[in-house]
């Protein structure tokens, strides 16, 4: 069998995810405090934003807010437990564990902005 050393380890894996997550929430944030001023701008900036939220693209980017949301939630709690409970060899099972609340959490999101 191939050694693959720490990168093609799923735990590293998780650690990029989580991390990047944290990065592109923090570029985003100064994003959400313009959005938010304009309503410190009045009602028209406001509906004329509103508007602008309406098109796919931007219904798109909020699917993608929402999954890097929770994949960094998860991410972090998995790390939680992995720091703060007993060790037992289910590393694996955290890491898909944090996935697949991702992806549904994801997908029910998705599902709202469709119906």
């Amino acid at each position: 069998m191939r050694n693959v050393g720490a990168h093609g380890h799923p735990a590293w894996w998780a650690f990029v995810a989580h991390r990047i997550s944290g990065l592109l929430l923090a570029i985003f944030l100064p994003l959400h405090f313009w959005a938010l001023g304009t309503a410190l701008s009045g009602a028209a900036a406001l509906d004329a934003f509103l508007h602008f939220a309406e098109q796919p693209v931007v219904k798109f980017a909020q699917w993608c807010l929402v999954v890097l949301l929770v994949v960094h939630l998860t991410g972090g709690v998995r790390l939680l437990l992995v720091e703060f409970r007993p060790w037992s060899g289910l590393r694996k099972d955290w890491i898909a564990g944090t996935l697949g609340m991702a992806a549904m959490i994801g997908l029910v999101y998705a599902l709202a902005l469709i119906v």
